[in-house]
């Protein structure tokens, strides 16, 4: 007979629930990350050219949340009208090259993830 999974499961002390490590941010974590790899602090503004497709308020509390998380740094320059800026943190450049290996195994397996969504797809 199976055995049912423990409830302590996610309750290693290296793996609490604060910190949380197979979130490595939201939706669009990684696509920010993009955007900030080669060391140049951005603006909000300077980031939306890439990210059009995204809603002000979700690039706010993508930022937000990669701000709390420790992946990258905001600072406001005491300037009128004020100058935001993001930028990585050590932290946050940690997650290119798991980010990169991740983009290369996605590559290397497209036709099977099409191929089971398609077949996912006629299924239903």
């Amino acid at each position: 007979m199976d055995q049912p999974l423990p409830a302590d499961l996610f309750r290693d002390p290296d793996c609490s629930d604060r910190a949380q490590p197979i979130r490595v941010g939201g939706k669009w974590t990684a696509m920010v990350l993009r955007c900030l790899e080669d060391g140049r602090p951005r603006r909000f503004s300077e980031l939306r050219v890439p990210l059009h497709w995204i809603t002000p308020k979700v690039l706010t509390e993508t930022l937000r949340a990669m701000e709390r998380d420790g992946f990258l740094t905001r600072t406001v320059h005491d300037e009128n009208p004020p100058r935001v800026e993001y930028a990585l943190t050590p932290l946050g450049r940690s997650l290119i090259d798991p980010l990169d290996t991740a983009c290369a195994w996605a590559r290397a397996h497209v036709p099977e993830i099409t191929e089971a969504r398609s077949a996912y797809g006629d299924g239903r």
